[in-house]
This record gives C-alpha cells, structure tokens and sequence, in this order.
C-alpha cells in the first residue's frame, strides 16, 4: 500500500509541476494546480497522518526506534522509521513545494518575470525547496529595489 501511494503522489506531484512550469498560466491552470495538485497533496497527507497516528495502518515501527512524537529526535525519528511515514512526511514535502512554486510563479507573473527567467528557480523550488523559495525571495528583492530607484530618479 505504502510503494503504490508513494508511487502516486510523486507522479501526481509531478503532473501539477508540468502544467505549473510548461502550460499557458490561465486562471485554470492555476486552480489545477492548486486544488487537484496541492489540496490533493494535502488531503491525502492528512488521511494518511490520521490512519497511522491512530493505529489503524503502518502499526510497524522498528522496535528500537522508541515512541513515535514531534516532541524530540528521537520520536520524529521513530515516525519516518516506518513506510508510512516516510510516504507521509515525502507528500507533506511534495505539497508544500508545489505550493511554493505556484506562489512563486504568481508572484514572478505579477512582477513581469518571464518564463525563462522564473524556470530556474521553479525547478530548484521543485528539487530543494527552501533554496528555490530562498533565490526567489533574493531575486525578487533586487528587482523591487532596482523598480525603487528607478522611480526615484525620474
């Protein structure tokens, strides 16, 4: 069950990450992404998260990695040794950097970035998020500052 809801959600994932960087951003495109892509990611996380914290699915932790919880390194440890929650904690990474890269890419859209330009940081938002979400952030700064100064001189 784990390998085929794995399997799914990296594919799903990379369904909505093809329409994000190659389709025409149209208001459906983005709804796409967002509903069938993020909410989808999200409420299988969700159900997936519930079915394992209340013991009804994954009961198969490693008998020395101790008491599954958020509260040490220990229990987080605990969590992603079993394929539950290796798949539950891969979708929660799946859906948010989706979620970033459709931010970015309304963002970069609203700012006048083309589609060159917003490429390279939407496939490292896709392969490393943070870095992608950190060079956006970046990127943008400088272009809003460079914008400033350009209205203060005219």
């Amino acid at each position: 069950m784990w390998q085929a809801l794995f399997a799914f959600t990296n594919i799903w994932a990379m369904l909505a990450w093809v329409l994000l960087v190659f389709f025409p951003r149209k208001p459906l495109t983005y709804s796409a992404c967002l509903y069938l892509g993020v909410a989808l990611l999200c409420l299988l996380y969700t159900a997936m998260f519930a079915l394992v914290l209340g013991g009804l699915a994954d009961p198969h932790q490693s008998a020395s990695s101790g008491t599954p919880s958020f509260s040490s390194i220990e229990g987080v440890r605990a969590f992603f040794g079993s394929d539950g929650g290796v798949v539950i904690g891969w979708t929660h990474y799946l859906a948010f950097d989706l979620f970033t890269g459709l931010w970015i890419s309304r963002d970069a859209d609203a700012k006048g970035f083309g589609r060159i330009a917003q490429a390279p940081i939407l496939m490292l938002t896709f392969l490393v998020g943070p870095v992608g979400l950190l060079s956006w952030l970046v990127l943008r700064e400088r272009a809003a500052r460079r914008q400033a100064r350009a209205k203060a001189a005219a």
